[in-house]
């Protein structure tokens, strides 16, 4: 993962990922057929976190308050994966290739049907809704899409500033919700 975020996916070798680990190459392709394989277990992680979070939305009716604890455990997973997150968008091009490759991830399509049926749940008022899909793109924008701009941050000051802003955006009652 340092490598890949460090000089990027198509700059680094086989080799370079053999040495960095101590082992041969040969062992590597024990494990692993290629490079590619090993950028797709380390992107499989991201696919990890929040898993068993939306997995407690099943069968369950959605409200802000379980939307907020819910997102607050996710950002802790988040944070604590930071690294992932920033390997992941220095080597978006390769990360994007790999997903034409594999048509088919049935893990992704599963959270984002449950994301999904979360967020168009018409029983939940729509200011609501739109307070929850406003809040997990905060979190994702803070440490997914913009996460190099704050790497010289130290995880628990950028936890407790990202969970500010989605409690904000959560708890914000004051916007009138269209009937």
């Amino acid at each position: 993962m340092d490598l890949f975020t460090d000089q990027g996916f198509d700059a680094t070798s086989m080799r370079e990922i053999a040495e960095r680990l101590g082992i041969s190459k040969p062992a590597i392709y024990y494990h692993f057929a290629s490079k590619e394989e090993i950028l797709m277990a380390l992107h499989m992680r991201l696919h990890q976190l929040g898993k068993a979070a939306l997995a407690r939305l099943a069968g369950q009716t959605v409200t802000l308050q379980l939307w907020e604890s819910l997102l607050n455990e996710v950002l802790d997973q988040m944070v604590a994966q930071r690294k992932l997150f920033l390997m992941h968008e220095r080597n978006q091009a390769a990360m994007e290739k790999l997903h034409r490759l594999r048509e088919h991830d049935q893990s992704h399509e599963d959270l984002e049907q449950r994301l999904r049926h979360a967020l168009t749940d018409p029983s939940l008022p729509l200011g609501d809704r739109v307070r929850m899909a406003c809040s997990l793109g905060a979190a994702f924008g803070g440490l997914f899409m913009f996460g190099n701009a704050f790497e010289d941050v130290p995880g628990a000051d950028l936890r407790s500033l990202i969970g500010g802003v989605v409690h904000g955006i959560v708890a914000d009652h004051s916007q009138p919700s269209p009937s």
